[in-house]
């Protein structure tokens, strides 16, 4: 089955560079919310989107038909803001001299059902950047920790520990959300 993209990338190898803004225009909503799930707030997300974009356009002659034209433009959004906040930040361990007390949370799939995507959307925007990075390659790419570890220049140990927090400082917001 061919990918929905696939006439719009022939136009444009042909030379019709203006194609890009249609591309554009279908895709973006969906790399957006990537983008948000990596950046801290929606100023931080439009940056890595554009930047994307722009890596998206200057390598699109490069697609090899391979797979679908998203999934291959999702990897670029996810190196993008892999690489903004490899700029931006010092991956390591970030204390967690708030978050000593973490609370179990009961009936965890109710209270999840009850969060809109914009509620946990901003509850993964609110934890330190290295936490950030490596819960969202984790849980929404996949990644194992051997490949975060690479992704990001820091142990597997280091990963599985930044997970291990991340979790416990959502689970404790959640609980905030309880009370």
């Amino acid at each position: 089955m061919p990918d929905k993209y696939s006439p719009y990338i022939q136009q444009f190898r042909a030379g019709n560079h203006l194609i890009f803004e249609t591309i554009y225009q279908e895709l973006s909503p969906k790399m957006y919310g990537v983008c948000l799930r990596y950046a801290s707030d929606k100023d931080e997300a439009k940056d890595i989107l554009q930047e994307s974009f722009i890596k998206i356009y200057h390598q699109l002659k490069s697609f090899r038909d391979e797979g679908s034209f998203e999934g291959w433009a999702r990897k670029i959004v996810v190196n993008t803001a892999l690489e903004y906040f490899r700029t931006k930040t010092k991956y390591q361990n970030v204390p967690l001299q708030d978050f000593e007390e973490v609370f179990e949370i009961e009936n965890d799939e109710d209270i999840l059902s009850d969060l809109s995507f914009q509620e946990m959307l901003l509850l993964v925007q609110e934890l330190p950047p290295t936490y950030r990075m490596v819960f969202n390659l984790y849980a929404f790419e996949g990644m194992k920790h051997r490949e975060i570890a690479e992704q990001l220049g820091i142990s597997e140990g280091t990963s599985k520990s930044n997970l291990s927090d991340a979790r416990r400082i959502l689970q404790k917001k959640l609980s905030g959300i309880l009370r």
